[in-house]
């Protein structure tokens, strides 16, 4: 929390560079790119991972985020390891 090479703010590629943005740009940018890999290339190009240390709520969403929002089944976890 204290290394002075943390990253304090998002930050979002523009011509080539990244440049400091508040989370909601930075959110817009990131939604922005999955709806056009989605769009362009189908829910199939997009992929999740989970964790199993996390709740099984939290599992559950994710792969309900995966599958209704990004349209994809490809959602795995490190359950199997």
């Amino acid at each position: 929390m204290r290394n002075k090479h943390r990253l304090t703010t998002p930050l979002v590629r523009r011509n080539g560079a990244l440049e400091p943005t508040s989370w909601d740009d930075a959110l817009a940018v990131a939604a922005e790119g999955l709806r056009t890999v989605r769009d362009t290339h189908g829910g199939d190009a997009i992929g999740m991972f989970s964790c199993s240390k996390a709740t099984n709520e939290t599992n559950f969403m994710a792969q309900k985020f995966a599958r209704v929002a990004l349209g994809s089944n490809n959602i795995d976890s490190c359950n199997r390891t």
